[in-house]
């Protein structure tokens, strides 16, 4: 067009602005500051738009603060370059500011919420929607499904799907799949796998969904049988499935089956393995105790192996209690600038485990050094539609007297069914009385013993954990369902944990 010597007008520039990558689309900045047409709102609006998607927030909020005059798309689409680039508090600061609202703008602060690890106000802010009296849709349905699965909130993932079938009665296969994997990491396998039965037409992405979800939940032998009915219904796996079914084969410890889907990858599907499939082998190696074939496998791999595949290494030392090797990985790590506050955690906790206190002080020491922290252990668990988050010894809940009252029950039934504390996981060089009293006000305990408070008599309490479950709460947690009579499903950083009469779908191997 301008070889052609044909003008564009603002019309051109912006539907132009709207499909083109970043930096062409900052040549165009230059045809529109040329032709008169920088300060029309359609024009000023997709360079807002442009310079947002592109990452380049300070740029795009020049142009959105100079606009001659703002309107609901220009606001919605600063609020976007904020969202994606993390900006969240500018971009909730932007929203509360605006005059009007659709649901174009509320989807994308709440999906904003949900891709940046604060789901507990993505599922606010969409009650908050509710109440305006707007109509959500779909793009808002899968922001607040990924916001339940993220928190494990059930009653609200169970109030979309109904509301799901009432607007609209029949679900599609994107909205399916986002419903089974909210399920799965909600802890409903049951709920998860009715969504999948019932969709008609199911593609791979479909199954990806329902065989990871039983991945995570430890249930292996599910996940392989769904592989084969995959496979023999002429869908063709993805590396997406490949690491889903290699995650089922690590939670089982099924070696032999591990590498040969591994090894299938390429020679019968024609799939390169990416780090992520090398870290799901070294994981079911190492916590198989193969420790040694865990190394050379990622001595071994032609791509540059990543803190994440020497982390999962080191983590399965610990588990083990291999100082020396865990100690080359560290040195490793630290050499090549890889090292992060996980590795130093990891690192403290194998020699915690072998009681080398020595050797927790001088890790702790480099990790204030290095201006470190260790993520703190934090428990949740849904009750009536809020979720209700506890720190170990947390003592800020309204009804923290309640709690405590409940957790010295728990912690008499567990005595006389003959339980004693599991202290070798207390990783503080202090007396066995202590190491027990902290363990008794551990968060997933704290939770427990709310969900025993707050759900009724015989129901199922979730509870969801940021870190993996301490070998003392596990414990406690399968005598509790013994006791109670309830079934109790814990989400651990690893996976799923399903305690009924005493016993764990883990088999005590996670």
């Amino acid at each position: 067009m301008i070889t052609d010597e044909v003008e564009p007008n603002a019309f051109t520039l912006s539907t132009v602005l709207k499909a083109c990558s970043s930096e062409f689309g900052k040549a165009l900045h230059s045809h529109a500051h040329k032709f008169g047409f920088e300060s029309d709102t359609y024009v000023r609006t997709a360079l807002v738009d442009l310079y947002g998607r592109g990452g380049d927030v300070v740029s795009a909020r020049k142009l959105f603060d100079t606009m001659p005059e703002r309107n609901l798309v220009s606001s919605t689409a600063m609020i976007t370059g904020y969202a994606k680039n993390g900006e969240i508090d500018e971009a909730r600061v932007l929203f509360d500011g605006m005059e009007e609202r659709d649901v174009v703008s509320w989807n994308v602060m709440i999906d904003g919420y949900a891709q940046h690890g604060r789901p507990n106000e993505a599922l606010i802010l969409f009650r908050q929607m509710l109440e305006a009296r707007l109509k959500p849709n779909e793009a808002t349905m899968l922001a607040v499904l990924s916001a339940c699965g993220q928190v494990g909130a059930l009653e609200s993932g169970q109030w979309i799907h109904s509301y799901l079938k009432y607007s609209s009665g029949s679900i599609n296969t994107h909205v399916g799949t986002a419903l089974i994997d909210m399920y799965c990491r909600c802890g409903s396998l049951e709920d998860a796998r009715l969504v999948f039965d019932a969709i008609k037409d199911k593609d791979t992405v479909v199954y990806n969904a329902m065989i990871n979800g039983y991945a995570i939940h430890g249930f292996s032998g599910d996940a392989l049988n769904l592989f084969d009915e995959m496979s023999q219904s002429g869908l063709r796996p993805t590396d997406i499935t490949f690491i889903g079914i290699l995650s089922a084969c690590a939670h089982a410890g099924l070696v032999s089956e591990g590498w040969a889907i591994f090894n299938s990858m390429e020679g019968k599907y024609g799939i390169s393995p990416k780090i992520e499939h090398y870290g799901c082998m070294v994981n079911l190696l190492g916590r198989a105790g193969k420790l040694n074939e865990a190394y050379e496998l990622v001595k071994s791999v032609a791509i540059e192996a990543d803190h994440v595949l020497w982390g999962t290494l080191l983590g399965a030392c610990g588990l083990h209690k291999n100082i020396p090797l865990g100690e080359r990985i560290v040195q490793y790590l630290l050499e090549r600038g890889l090292a992060n506050s996980g590795t130093y955690v990891l690192l403290s906790n194998i020699y915690a485990a072998v009681g080398d206190w020595e050797g927790v002080s001088r890790t702790r020491a480099m990790m204030k050094q290095s201006g470190v922290h260790k993520e703190p252990g934090c428990s949740s668990v849904e009750v009536n539609n809020e979720v209700h988050e506890f720190l170990a010894g947390d003592v800020k809940h309204p009804k923290r007297r309640e709690i405590y009252a409940m957790l010295e029950q728990v912690n008499q039934w567990v005595k006389e069914h003959g339980h004693t504390s599991k202290t070798e996981g207390v990783l503080h060089d202090i007396g066995e009385s202590d190491k027990e009293r902290s363990l008794e006000v551990h968060s997933e305990k704290l939770a427990l013993a709310f969900g025993l408070i707050s759900k009724k008599r015989g129901s199922t309490i979730k509870i969801v954990k940021n870190l993996r479950v301490c070998p003392d709460c596990h414990a406690v947690i399968k005598l509790v369902s013994k006791i109670t009579g309830r079934k109790i499903v814990m989400r651990d950083r690893n996976r799923f944990h399903h305690c009924v009469d005493g016993l764990c779908s883990c088999g005590d191997y996670w």
